[in-house]
């Protein structure tokens, strides 16, 4: 039935090999994001059972570690309200390492350390590019953050973590690099600091997709993150980063009708299955709602989702050429590569699987919720 939301299980591993073997010539740890699919059984190709992982919800983190894994990292600034989970978690013996980036959040975690029922690690996020969250490497709060962590006897300081979040900016591979390379400086000056000022760190955690396929060396850096290369998306793609033909997720709908006369063809997938997302407004060729292939995944040349409502959404294409009954018949099932992976990879419950794109082999399930 459709809309569902389709893995390429050849791509998928293609994508995972590819990271890996940028960790293994980097001498680094790969910490795997697992966000985009929130999947185990999608897990066991990219971040199998004895790797580090790294969580965008508590959810994540509950339902991974009840699967044995053993080391993660929830990167999300943590809130007062999620520490009753946090020590749940703790309960099963995982080294469970949680983010802060400011004064208020140690002394919050300070006053609350006498509650935890083992040891928590910390680390310490800093800001390398003023796209998001964290702590300015030079900034006189790290070392104050650290005093703090380090004065409660059931918190560790692990070291510190950073995201290149403006690298999703960079369309060439020199700007990739560039915003690569300052990450890693600044993290390691923040390090640097931190184990001058006495602290033993274990680690200095980096990354995200577009600087970790940069090529730079990483020297000095203990682990790299990234997330969304496992499927990829019109994002990356646009930035260059990886092809179209790599997506590894993509969204099965139906032709539900034609306005021939608008050049509109309508299918059964509007915002509630590709997501609101709309990255690729900004990139050299704004790909709307999502690209189209037919059913068995074969990019349509010039095709796009430029429209969506609730349940239905509105393919044109990009030189106003008229729809007919060759490609778009009543029925017709087609694909749709995502904008953001993890934006529409959040609309379902679960995957379908195909080694062939052709048939349906497995079913894999998703962990929802916070």
């Amino acid at each position: 039935m459709t809309p569902a939301c389709i893995i390429d299980e050849a791509r998928l591993k293609d994508n995972a090999r590819r990271m890996a073997s940028v960790a293994d010539t980097a001498g680094l740890t790969l910490r795997p994001h697992v966000k985009t699919l929130k999947s185990l059984e999608a897990a066991e190709i990219y971040a199998p059972l004895s790797s580090p992982i790294t969580v965008s919800t508590l959810a994540e983190a509950q339902a991974f570690a009840q699967a044995g894994y053993t080391d993660i990292l929830y990167a999300v600034g943590l809130t007062p309200n999620k520490l009753a989970v946090i020590n749940r978690l703790l309960h099963q013996e995982i080294r469970l390492t949680v983010l802060i980036d400011s004064i208020a959040a140690a002394q919050m975690l300070a006053t609350q350390a006498d509650k935890l029922t083992a040891t928590l690690h910390v680390a310490i996020e800093i800001d390398t590019d003023g796209h998001r969250a964290g702590v300015d490497a030079q900034s006189d709060d790290l070392l104050r953050i650290a005093a703090i962590i380090d004065g409660s006897a059931t918190l560790s300081l692990s070291g510190v973590m950073a995201h290149a979040g403006a690298s999703y900016g960079a369309f060439d591979n020199e700007s990739r690099q560039h915003f690569a390379q300052q990450e890693c400086d600044k993290s390691l000056l923040a390090a640097a600091r931190l184990e001058d000022a006495g602290y033993s760190l274990s680690m200095i955690s980096v990354g995200s997709t577009p600087t970790a396929l940069s090529g730079i060396t990483y020297e000095g850096v203990t682990e790299l993150r990234a997330g969304v290369y496992a499927t990829f998306d019109c994002v990356m793609a646009g930035l260059g980063v990886c092809q179209y033909n790599d997506i590894a997720l993509s969204v099965l709908t139906s032709v539900t009708g034609r306005q021939a006369d608008k050049g509109w063809v309508l299918i059964d997938a509007g915002w509630m299955a590709l997501s609101r997302d709309t990255g690729t407004a900004s990139q050299p060729l704004d790909c709307g709602y999502g690209l189209v292939c037919d059913e068995n995944g074969t990019l349509l040349d010039g095709w796009y989702v430029q429209q969506t409502n609730q349940e239905h959404g509105i393919i044109v294409h990009r030189d106003g050429l008229i729809p007919d009954d060759s490609q778009f018949a009543y029925g017709t099932m087609l694909r749709i590569l995502p904008i953001h992976a993890c934006a529409t990879a959040g609309q379902f419950n679960d995957y379908h699987v195909t080694t062939d794109n052709v048939h349906v082999e497995k079913i894999w399930q998703r962990i929802n919720g916070w």
